[in-house]
């Protein structure tokens, strides 16, 4: 059972409206926006705020009123969920090119915070649908979304209900590496900017247990930890074969 950590301070989030973001976004072709031409990119952007957030602010809180979506830029985001005893249950950890807050409720179903300094282009939710009705490209990336949503829970019931806590935390690091270099980024070292608990709250472990499987992956030279938020893969093939281990 995962250990009760205590839900972040909300802050409010800063606005800062930019003429122009897409002029500085380093992320558009990883994003839902990658698909668009100029003139219709400029119609999506005309709805777009920028928004700069601090490392752990809260984006919106499960049951908030679901008024806006957003697209992750830079940076990287945990989703939880909390339970009735105080418990809280990560579903998810997101960076750019990810976009989140799209759902058929009122209200938000999960809670979204910062892991980092993190930028988002935010949409209000009716001024962003209307934009779809004119866009059927737009909407046809985010199907590509949904459809890449199911398939990470899909990864996370069986991470939490089949395997045990080594296999999770070699599947964990083996599918942080795959999206990674997804994004065509540098996937060796990891770059792993969520806490141990995080990562424990993320996988149904202890921080202890995340720590001694760590720690074990160390000592057999299979891993090697240069930072606090870096793991590099020395033996991915004994990596690979732990995460599949029955």
């Amino acid at each position: 059972m995962a250990e009760i950590h205590a839900l972040p301070v909300r802050k409010p989030i800063p606005m800062q409206k930019s003429n122009d973001p897409c002029q500085t976004c380093t992320a558009r072709s990883l994003t839902i926006c990658a698909p668009l031409n100029t003139e219709e990119q400029a119609k999506l952007s005309a709805v777009a705020t920028s928004v700069c957030l601090q490392p752990h602010q809260m984006m919106f809180q499960e049951g908030d009123a679901a008024d806006h979506v957003y697209n992750i830029t830079c940076g990287s985001v945990s989703l939880s969920k909390s339970m009735a005893d105080g418990r809280r249950q990560i579903t998810g950890f997101l960076g750019p090119g990810d976009f989140l807050g799209l759902n058929t409720r009122d209200t938000y179903g999960v809670s979204a915070e910062t892991l980092m300094e993190t930028r988002v282009c935010r949409f209000p939710r009716q001024a962003f649908r209307k934009v779809l009705d004119d866009l059927p490209q737009l909407e046809h990336r985010l199907l590509a979304v949904a459809e890449a949503e199911v398939a990470t829970a899909q990864e996370q019931i069986l991470l939490l209900g089949r395997k045990t806590a080594m296999e999770r935390i070699a599947s964990f690091l083996i599918l942080q590496a795959e999206r990674i270099k997804a994004r065509g980024m540098p996937d060796n070292p990891i770059s792993l900017p969520m806490t141990r608990a995080e990562v424990a709250d993320y996988l149904g472990l202890t921080i202890e247990t995340v720590s001694r499987c760590f720690t074990k992956l160390r000592k057999l030279d299979i891993i090697g930890l240069p930072a606090a938020d870096r793991v590099q893969i020395k033996q991915t093939d004994r990596l690979k074969a732990l995460s599949q281990a029955a």
